[in-house]
C-alpha cells in the first residue's frame, strides 16, 4: 500500500517460525522534534500483511466465562419507578435491577435499550427501515461502524482499504433524519444510499434529544441491532480509518488472546480528574457529573492507584471501540449503556465502573491500547460546526526587527505615532498564533527497509 500514511510496520513471518512476527516489535524512539508540535500524536504500530491477519481470524469464539445465555427485557410501557435517570427506550431498570445485572450467571436477563419490542429497530424507538434491518440481520464475520446524529460530522472515508475487505466487509453509517436531509440536499447522498464505502442506514425516531446519547446506541448496542456479526470495529463519525479492518483486528484482537479493546486516555486515567475535566469544559451540566460521581463514590469508586495493575487507566479514549460478540462482551456494553442511561452521556465517567464490576465476578479484562497506538489507524477530523464557523488559518508571520533608517536618522516609520519600546517588540501573541496556525503543516518521515520489514514513519497532523 503506498499511499499509507501512519506510522506502520509491516512484519512478515520468518519461516518454520511459530512465534508472531510482532512479538519483537517495540516503539521505536520518537522523531526529533521540528517546530513546535503540541498534544497526542501516533507512534508506531506493527502490522502483519494482509493475507496473514486474515488467515489468523479464530475460527471458532472466544470462551465466555461464566455467562452463556444472555437475553434482553421487554417491557411495552415501561414505567419510572425511581426519581433519578433512565428513559423509556431503557426502561427504566430499577437500582435493583441495576445491582442484579452484575452478578454474573450461566444465563441472564438484562435491560438493553430497544425494551418496546422483541426486534430491535421495529416500533422500539431507533427505528430502521425494514429493507435495511434485513440487510442488518446478515451474517458477517466483520463490519465497520459509525454514526452521525445532528448533522454534527462530515463522513470521511476510510483509506488503504483492501479488495478483500471492501468485498467482504460492510461499513454501515448510521444518520438521523436530520442529518440525511443534509446529504441530499448537499447532492452527497443519492438513491443508491451509499457514500463511497459507507452503506448509509437512516435512523427514524431517535429515543434522545441528545445527539450524543443517540449516538451511544449504536456504539454500545450494536449487538443488538446487528445480532449475526463476530467482529465489529466502532469509530466516531469524525474519524478516517486509514488502515484495514483485518489488521486492525488482529493487532488488537487475534495477537493478544483478547475480545475487546478500547484505547486510554492520552493523558488522564483517573475518574475524578475526567469528571473535573469535563466540568471545566462545559461537557455536561455539573450537577449531573456531581450527582453521577458521589453515586459512584458511595458504591466504592476511588482515584486510580497502582495495585489496579495490569489495569492501566481507568479512563477511555472511547471513539474507537473493537470488540468480539460474545455474550460477556454484549454484557458488558449494555450495562455501560444503561449507565449512559441513567446518568449522564458521558460515557468515560461509567466505563470503570462497569468493567471492574463484571471483573471482580468473572476471569475477563479488556485491552486498553496506547491512545497513540489508536491514532495510527484513525485520523481525527474536525467537527461541522468547527470547520464551517473557524477562521481561515493564520499566515506565518516572521517578526524583523525594523531597518534602522527609514526615515531619516530616528530609526521610526512614517506616519507611526511613536511609542517608546513597543516598535522594536513583536507582538508575542500574534506571534503564538502564527506558529499554531502553521503547526499542522509540520511532517516528519523516514524509512527503513531491512529483510523482513518495511517501516514508514511520519508525523500526521491532528487537528483536536
Amino acid at each position: 500500500m503506498s499511499d499509507y500514511s501512519p506510522l506502520h510496520q509491516h512484519a512478515g513471518a520468518a519461516s518454520g517460525s511459530s512465534e508472531h512476527p510482532c512479538n519483537k516489535f517495540a516503539l521505536p524512539p520518537p522523531p526529533p522534534p521540528v517546530g513546535r508540535q503540541l498534544g497526542p500524536r501516533p507512534c508506531s504500530v506493527c502490522y502483519i500483511p494482509l493475507e496473514q491477519a486474515r488467515a489468523r481470524m479464530p475460527r471458532s469464539p472466544s470462551v465466555s466465562p461464566v455467562l452463556r445465555n444472555l437475553t434482553y427485557v421487554v417491557d411495552e410501557n415501561p414505567l419510572k419507578t425511581e426519581p433519578h435517570g433512565g428513559s423509556n427506550f431503557g426502561g427504566y431498570p430499577s437500582l435493583k435491577r441495576r445491582s442484579d445485572s452484575f452478578d454474573i450467571r450461566e444465563s441472564m436477563t438484562v435491560h438493553c435499550g430497544f425494551v418496546k419490542g422483541r426486534k430491535p429497530g421495529h416500533q422500539t424507538g431507533f427505528d430502521i427501515d425494514e429493507a435495511d434491518l434485513m440487510e442488518l440481520e446478515q451474517f458477517h464475520e466483520v463490519i465497520v461502524v459509525s454514526a452521525i446524529f445532528g448533522n454534527y460530522d462530515i463522513i470521511q472515508q476510510p483509506k488503504n482499504i483492501s479488495e478483500a475487505s471492501r468485498k467482504n466487509v460492510p461499513f454501515y453509517m448510521f444518520v438521523d433524519e436530520e442529518t440525511e436531509t443534509y446529504m441530499k440536499n448537499s447532492t452527497v447522498l443519492d438513491s443508491s444510499m451509499k457514500v463511497g464505502l459507507w452503506r448509509i442506514i437512516v435512523v427514524h425516531n431517535i429515543p434522545y434529544n441528545d445527539t450524543r446519547r443517540n449516538g451511544k446506541v449504536p456504539k454500545l448496542l450494536l449487538h443488538r441491532i446487528l445480532p449475526n456479526v463476530r467482529y465489529s470495529i466502532w469509530i466516531d463519525g469524525k474519524l478516517q480509518l486509514v488502515v484495514d479492518p483485518y489488521q486492525v483486528l488482529e493487532r488488537f484482537l487475534w495477537s493478544q488472546n483478547a475480545n475487546f479493546a478500547i484505547s486510554r486516555h492520552y493523558r488522564r486515567f483517573d475518574v475524578f480528574e475526567e469528571a473535573e475535566a469535563n466540568k471545566a469544559a462545559g461537557k455536561y451540566d455539573n450537577t449531573s457529573i456531581d450527582y453521577q460521581i458521589e453515586f459512584y463514590k458511595r458504591e466504592g469508586l476511588t482515584s486510580y492507584y497502582s495495585a489496579k495493575f495490569p489495569i492501566t487507566s481507568d479512563v477511555p479514549e472511547g471513539c474507537v471501540i473493537i470488540r468480539e460478540h460474545v455474550p460477556i462482551t454484549n454484557l458488558f456494553t449494555c450495562l455501560w449503556f444503561n449507565e449512559v442511561d441513567r446518568f449522564t452521556s458521558r460515557d468515560q465517567l461509567s466505563f470503570s465502573t462497569v468493567r471492574d464490576k463484571i471483573m471482580e465476578k468473572v476471569k475477563w479484562s479488556i485491552n486498553m491500547i496506547l491512545d497513540c497506538e489508536r491514532r495510527n489507524f484513525v485520523i481525527q477530523a474536525y467537527h461541522r460546526d468547527l470547520l464551517e464557523h473557524r477562521s481561515p488559518p493564520v499566515t506565518p508571520v516572521i517578526p524583523r526587527r525594523p531597518p534602522l533608517n527609514r526615515d531619516s536618522g530616528t530609526g521610526r516609520t512614517p506616519g507611526k505615532n511613536p511609542r517608546h519600546g513597543r516598535s522594536r517588540r513583536s507582538n508575542p501573541r500574534h506571534h503564538r498564533k502564527s506558529v499554531a496556525g502553521n503547526r499542522d503543516k509540520q511532517v516528519i518521515s523516514q524509512e527503513r527497509t531491512d529483510k523482513h520489514s518495511k517501516v514508514i514513519l511520519s508525523v500526521l497532523p491532528s487537528p483536536l
